[in-house]
Parts: C-alpha cells; structure tokens; sequence
C-alpha cells in the first residue's frame, strides 16, 4: 500500500518535470486538431480533407489507376481534387488490414501540410472512392505533434510557411 502511495505520490512531483527537458514533446509544443480537418498535399499545393483517425496505425491516401513500375508507382487523385497524376518511389510494401481482410499495398512518402506542421510522412495507397475522405491520417503521422479533439472540425487551417 506504501509503495503504491509512494509511486503516484512520486509520479505526479516528476510528471511536471519532463515536461521542460528538451526533446520531450509538452502539451504546450502541440497543435489541437478536430476529427477532419484540411490539408495540403506539398509540393503540388492540393488541398483536401482528411480524416483523423487515431485508430488507424499507418495513414492511407486514395489513388485511382494505381500502376506499379517497378520501384515507382503512378497514380491520380480523385476528380473532385483536380485529378493530378502523380509518379512516386515506392519506398515499401505493406499488408494493411482492412475490414474485408488484408491487402498488400505500397507506401510512399509524402509532405503534408496540416496547421502551421510541415510532416514528411509515409502513406499506403489504395481506391477509396466508396469512403467519404480521401486521406486518413493514422497515428504515425499524429504521434508527439497533435491533440485530437473529435468535438471539433476543421480548427487547423493549412498556413505553411511557403505555400502559394
């Protein structure tokens, strides 16, 4: 009974601690992000909605007429974001599970620009076209950046520093 009173006792006189030591990310270094909020797509400056998702580990982008080139693939955006086509290195493949069981998708890197956050993350591709959302963003692009509050929509606009 000592050592728990002791360990929380403990606990809450460091918490506060760690906070200022650097490399730690506080509260005070993230951004509040609602349920879906706008992005951009850098370089190509396309602006799309995403879901945030924290129960989806990786993020997910969709991509019509996906064709795989050896190390690159090649793909479009939906119409409704202006369509572009784009041609990336595939940087792996995953299996991603998914409510129809698992597939096997490639990963590609993306910059992403969310609130004042510029992000280099790793995204799969698949046709989500029978989803509302174009783009997911899982924990690996929200961990130690972001505080979801899923009370809010759309609190973060893009503004990145050199953005036309």
């Amino acid at each position: 009974m000592m050592d728990k009173l002791w360990s929380l006792v403990s606990l809450s006189i460091l918490t506060p601690f760690f906070l200022f030591i650097p490399g730690v990310v506080g509260a005070e270094d993230k951004i509040v992000i609602g349920g879906v909020e706008d992005v951009i797509l850098l370089p190509w400056g396309v602006k799309l909605p995403a879901r945030i998702d924290t129960g989806a580990a990786k993020s997910s982008l969709d991509a019509r007429e996906l064709k795989v080139q050896g190390d690159r693939v090649e793909f479009k955006l939906p119409q409704t974001y202006g369509g572009l086509q784009l041609r990336l290195p595939i940087i792996e493949w995953r299996h991603i599970r998914t409510p129809e069981g698992r597939e096997r998708r490639p990963i590609v890197e993306l910059e992403i620009c969310l609130g004042s956050r510029r992000i280099r993350t790793l995204v799969n591709l698949a046709d989500r076209s029978m989803v509302k959302y174009p783009l997911i963003l899982g924990r690996n692009f929200l961990k130690e950046k972001f505080v979801v509050d899923v009370k809010r929509r759309r609190t973060a606009k893009p503004n990145c520093p050199e953005i036309p």
